[in-house]
């Protein structure tokens, strides 16, 4: 049985799509560098969209963080341009640290599982 999808769920895909194409072929901030989008959370009324990341440089992340703020009105503008809505939403740019806690997670796990099966 196929999943009827919202409205609201398209237009949130195409967001990450495009964002993530204008990001990587016209955003010219050095401190911006590769990351990747996860996620777009879209408001009902279209006014707000919180775009989540992530990035391989978590060193980095207070710059990459600025970089996309800045950039912030520069890539609404460029969205407008691809996207045809009523109201195109402002642009809230928020780390993905999803993929990190799993990890971790995975690792503690690892870890427990070892100390709990002692090698004979």
């Amino acid at each position: 049985m196929m999943k009827n999808f919202s409205r609201a769920d398209r237009i949130s895909g195409q967001i990450r799509r495009d964002l993530a194409e204008i990001i990587r072929s016209e955003l010219k901030d050095p401190r911006v560098g590769m990351i990747s989008l996860t996620a777009v959370e879209i408001t009902p009324d279209y006014a707000h969209a919180k775009v989540f990341f992530t990035t391989l440089d978590v060193s980095h992340l207070p710059e990459i963080q600025s970089g996309l703020a800045r950039a912030a009105g520069f890539l609404r503008h460029e969205l407008g341009r691809r996207i045809r809505i009523h109201t195109l939403p402002e642009l809230h740019f928020l780390h993905d640290d999803s993929l990190e806690r799993g990890a971790s997670l995975s690792r503690l796990i690892d870890e427990a599982a070892a100390l709990a099966s002692p090698d004979d």
